[in-house]
This record gives structure tokens, C-alpha cells and sequence, in this order.
């Protein structure tokens, strides 16, 4: 018979939480107009807090972080053939189908990622192409970070990284973007102001859908030229979304209730890592988690396979992500309790070793 699952923890991302009680009420009570003709006044107010927050002129709700930063990619690189310098490991680069190339005709220059998310400043330089040889090359416009950077693990860059690849920028007449789809997990982790971490840049993409728990949407931000061009690129994506305030209304309780929460989540990641760290047949690096993602290695020695060890998880009402063979992704949100914490290092402990811990899972 199969076993029935008591509880279910959910960690196979930040995306999946559900919207809050006051969210609900907000989505429901939301004053809304037709956000197209730029009337809706709860979107106008979302917009005008991002704006305030990350310290740029203007900002434009969207439906998702990946039109996010498809539109900002664009109106940087306004023409095709252009040129983007971005992380090998970055998501623009891997997660978002390509669309900066099949859309925008966008051409992609990946430099290597290191393992703390950065990718080396005189690496990004020596991408840059010589305008002289426009003959034979494509026209390098655009530097796109990632903070966090999420495929290495929810790493934060620094003031300092951002401002000398700002600096550079500035130095050859590039735009920088940032993929901040993360960017409040790091100021979290950082203490150190949104509008401080991306000052430097031109554009950032926020989603409100991950750590903050907005059911819906990203904003990005700028100046008002870039995001008066941003907002006829959401219109052309179809991303013009109308009453778009009943989201909106979600996505500011998320950005006044939920950035306090975020603490709490780091601290989770890092007791689970710590956690993990103890048990035979698991390889994971307890230093390198820094805000709410963890990867972690199943060893070859192992007694269960990363593919077995899921399946177990699951029947257990764990959900992880098996990234490759022998690797897992975890990520912890704000729906995430201590006693989810402590439950899942127990369903780990049997997986691994077949035996019962006190707590009689």
C-alpha cells in the first residue's frame, strides 16, 4: 500500500509559495485601471516603490523575470547583431530559451563564472570587442551580472565587483544590466542597501516571485527613456496585462511583509547545510552557502543513488531538484518552518543510512 505522505515540504524552489492570507485580501481589495493605457493606479504604486527601493527613475511591472530581462537585454542592444557580455553559467544565458538571440538577434559572449558568481573584471574586458573591427565582429553594447547568481549557489557580488564592472562599462561606453531576480537575499545577507548594490547599473530586473512570495511578476528599473522603451517591448511581448493591479497589489505585500522573512530563510539553508555536512555519503561545501540556495554532491560511495535518494525524499513529502546525476539543488522560502528544517534532515538521515532516527519518521 502506498504510504500516505503527512506533510509536504516543498523545496525545489523559491517560485513555488503560495500567496499569503494578506495577500489575498490585498489581490482582492486592489483599485485597478487598464495598466496599458498606464491608469492603474496599484501598479503605479508597486512601480513607484521599486523605483524608490533600487533608487532609479522609473520602473515597469512584467509578467516574469525572463521578460524581464529579455526587454532590458533589448532596449540595450537596439540592434541586431549587437553584443552581450554575460556569466557562462548565468541564467539569461542558460534558462531563458535563448531569447535574447531568437527574439532580439542578440548575439551572447559568455566569460567564464567563477564559483563565487563573478566573472574575472580583465576577462570582461579582454570580451569586449575593438569597434575598429566592426568589420569583422559583432558590436559590443551590453555586461549583464546575476545577484544573486543562482547556479553557483545564490552568491552575492559585492559593492565593490559591481562598481568596477560598472566602472569598466562606463570606461568602453557599455550598459550594464542586472539580473536581480535575487537582489533583496543579497542585500539581506549583505546588509547593505538594494539602491547601494546596484547603483552602477542601468537596469536591473527584480522578481517578486521567488524569496518575496509574490504569486506573480517582476519589475524592472531605470531611467525613464529606458523604461519608456522597456514598457512598448512589454506591449510588442505581450505582456500588457490590463487590470494588472490585482498582482500588483500581491507583489507590494510581498515587498513590505516578506524582506524581513528573508533572514530566516538563510538561517534554514544554513542549518540544513550543516545538517547535510554530518551525513556519510553527502558532499556539500557549508561555507559557500550564503542565502537560501544549497547544492550538494550524492558520493559515489554513497549506499543510494542522487536519483533514489529523491524518489525517497518525495514519498516522504520532500520535494528536492536532482540537477545531474549526483546533484541536488535545495532552496528554502519563507514557507519553510524550523520544524520543516528539522524534518527533512531526519528523511535524509534514514534515506542514507536505513535507520529510524529519534524522531520516529
Amino acid at each position: 500500500m502506498a504510504k500516505m505522505v503527512s506533510r509536504t515540504v516543498d523545496l525545489r524552489s523559491d517560485t513555488v509559495t503560495k500567496p499569503t492570507e494578506s495577500m489575498r485580501a490585498a489581490m482582492a481589495a486592489a483599485d485597478v485601471d487598464d495598466d496599458v493605457f498606464g491608469h492603474d493606479p496599484t501598479a503605479l504604486r508597486l512601480e513607484t516603490e521599486m523605483a524608490r527601493i533600487t533608487g532609479k527613475e522609473a520602473a515597469l511591472f512584467v509578467p516574469s523575470g525572463t521578460m524581464g530581462n529579455l526587454i532590458s537585454v533589448l532596449v540595450h542592444c537596439d540592434i541586431r547583431g549587437n553584443e552581450v557580455i554575460l556569466g557562462d553559467n548565468a541564467h539569461i544565458h542558460i534558462y531563458e530559451n535563448g531569447g535574447i538571440s531568437t527574439i532580439g538577434g542578440v548575439h551572447p559572449r559568455p566569460v567564464k563564472n567563477n564559483q563565487d558568481g563573478t566573472m574575472d573584471i580583465d576577462l570582461i574586458e579582454a570580451a569586449i570587442r575593438d569597434p575598429r573591427e566592426v568589420l569583422y565582429y559583432p558590436t559590443t553594447r551590453l555586461i549583464c551580472l546575476e545577484n544573486t547568481h543562482a547556479n553557483t549557489g545564490g552568491k552575492c557580488l559585492s559593492v565593490e565587483y559591481t562598481d568596477k564592472v560598472g566602472e569598466l562599462a562606463k570606461k568602453h561606453g557599455l550598459k550594464l544590466h542586472i539580473d536581480g531576480a535575487r537582489i533583496f537575499n543579497a542585500s539581506v545577507a549583505l546588509g547593505i542597501p538594494v539602491h547601494r548594490l546596484v547603483q552602477a547599473a542601468d537596469s536591473v530586473s527584480v522578481c517578486l516571485s521567488k524569496g518575496l512570495g509574490a504569486p506573480v511578476g517582476s519589475v524592472i528599473v531605470g531611467s525613464k527613456s529606458f523604461i519608456a522603451k522597456a514598457k512598448i517591448l512589454r506591449k510588442t511581448l505581450g505582456g500588457g496585462m490590463r487590470q494588472v493591479g490585482i498582482l500588483c497589489a500581491a507583489a507590494l505585500v510581498a515587498v513590505q511583509e516578506n524582506v524581513e522573512k528573508l533572514e530566516g530563510d538563510h538561517k534554514n539553508a544554513k542549518i540544513l547545510a550543516e545538517g547535510l555536512n554530518q551525513m556519510k555519503g553527502i558532499r556539500i561545501d557549508v561555507a559557500s552557502v550564503e542565502t537560501n540556495i544549497i547544492f550538494f554532491e550524492v558520493e559515489e560511495s554513497s549506499k543510494i543513488t542522487a536519483e533514489k535518494l529523491c524518489k525517497y525524499l518525495e514519498e516522504h513529502g520532500i520535494l528536492v531538484m536532482q540537477e545531474s546525476l549526483s546533484k541536488v539543488r535545495i532552496v528554502v522560502h519563507h514557507q519553510i518552518s524550523e520544524s520543516d528544517v528539522q524534518y527533512t534532515l531526519s528523511c535524509f538521515q534514514q534515506a542514507l543510512t536505513g535507520v529510524q532516527d529519534q524522531n520516529g519518521i
